[in-house]
């Protein structure tokens, strides 16, 4: 990223901007002997009223729409007496009702303007975020390391001429078809994810054979429930990825799956070696799109319909996701 774009996404700089554009309009457009004075303590009034518009009202907009234009009403109403008895207060004057009228409509439209800009940023941002996420996502969708190791695997049991290679090869072909065609939709049908789940398992059991207890567990109806595509591999991916035995024993890995009527609940575990993982690792991951990009995913395409709780125990790493669906 250069400079230029730097200082353009910076949120300081743009705000700065705005309001010294706003501050030029004031000046051009206000008639009075002092027309610098007027415009600055104008802004001076304009910034509170703009901040708490954007912040802490505006959020109610898509929540509860009758407390939204309440709030609005009464904060531009508040922040109209203000300058109206301040400026009647220095003249030495009644309060002028034409005066309050008048600056009210344009503290008004100054509020509209204002998240009118802020909806269009937030926009622009969110569809970034989520260009961002897809590219991670496509990135993806092919992991050259498990593919090399799944070949060599399904290689040495061509050579016994093992009866389980026939299926193999069929599940492994139906993983890269759903990998690479599938997930070009927005959402897919929850079957077909939680079918890719199942291949790739079946494919890590061959990898790593007596090294690892693997248990899959599947509750519920899929029918007609749709989800985000490869959603649920990031958590499995990164489950085998940091697998190891602890204090000997054999290293485990428990997924499962619970669908209710409109609530899908995710479980991740497996067991690690403490001393040998850095956590930034169990985050972020060489392989995969990582925890971060599906946290960012969640929060792009489910907002307020997850819950997404990570945990890093003495020798388990536990995901647990719960997810309207």
């Amino acid at each position: 990223m250069s400079k230029l774009d730097a200082w353009i996404d910076n949120k300081i700089v743009q705000n700065v901007f705005v309001w010294c554009c706003l501050f030029l309009i004031l000046i051009g457009g206000i008639q009075s002997d002092n027309r610098i004075s007027t415009a600055f303590y104008a802004i001076l009034f304009l910034v509170p009223t703009i901040y708490v518009t954007n912040y802490f009202i505006l959020p109610f907009f898509s929540k509860k729409k009758i407390i939204f234009f309440v709030l609005l009403l009464l904060n531009a109403i508040v922040f109209t007496i203000i300058p109206v008895l301040l400026i009647s207060f220095s003249l030495q004057q009644e309060l002028n009702i034409e005066m309050f009228f008048n600056l009210f409509g344009f503290v008004l439209l100054a509020m509209i303007f204002g998240m009118a800009i802020k909806i269009a940023r937030d926009s622009f941002k969110r569809r970034q975020e989520e260009k961002e996420a897809e590219l991670k996502l496509l990135k993806a969708q092919l992991n050259p390391h498990f593919l090399f190791n799944t070949l060599n695997n399904l290689y040495g049991l061509s050579v016994i001429k093992s009866d389980k290679l026939p299926s193999l090869m069929l599940q492994l072909s139906s993983l890269l078809r759903y990998s690479l065609y599938e997930t070009k939709e927005i959402v897919v049908p929850l079957e077909k994810e939680i079918n890719y789940l199942e291949n790739y398992i079946s494919l890590e059991k061959i990898r790593l054979e007596e090294q690892a207890e693997i248990n899959f567990l599947m509750k519920g109806n899929t029918t007609g429930k749709q989800i985000a595509p490869m959603l649920l591999i990031v958590f499995v991916e990164n489950a085998f990825k940091h697998l190891s035995a602890v204090n000997k024993e054999i290293s485990k890995v428990n997924i499962a799956i619970s669908i209710t009527e409109n609530e899908l609940e995710f479980l991740c575990e497996n067991s690690y070696e403490e001393a040998g993982i850095k956590e930034n690792n169990l985050e972020k991951g060489k392989s995969g799109i990582g925890l971060i990009n599906a946290k960012k995913r969640l929060h792009l395409i489910y907002p307020d319909r997850h819950k997404l709780s990570i945990k890093k125990e003495k020798s388990n790493f536990l995901v647990t996701l719960k997810l309207t669906i």
